[in-house]
């Protein structure tokens, strides 16, 4: 098995954004889903139990709380029940956590 390459994550982090980031803006509510589940990805990749609420890196676990908002609120996007102001919030809260997850904790 192969180890990946540093960065690579990051990379492909990045581009995914990138190209949700104009449907973010023009239809934030259809985005929002898509968007949650990069977060996801990007906070199990650093360690982040998210099934149990307790992180495995042990020291956020208001991250973990603020993306379960956002993923609760992504839930009723998909079925076209959320508010634009809860979905903005959600944007919001996920664009803080991805640029922390991002610069602040660097690679895994």
């Amino acid at each position: 098995m192969s180890t990946p390459e540093p960065g690579l994550d990051r990379h492909e982090w990045q581009t995914e954004r990138e190209s949700l980031q104009e449907q973010l803006e023009d239809s934030p509510e259809e985005a929002l889903p898509d968007f949650a589940a990069l977060v996801e990805r990007m906070l199990e990749a650093r360690g982040f139990d998210l099934a149990d609420g307790v992180t495995a890196a042990g020291d956020d676990p208001e991250l973990v709380d603020r993306w379960r908002a956002a993923r609760d609120v992504a839930a009723a996007a998909e079925t076209g029940g959320a508010d634009p102001g809860d979905v903005a919030n959600a944007v919001n809260n996920l664009s803080e956590l991805y640029d922390d997850l991002i610069v602040e904790r660097g690679a895994p």
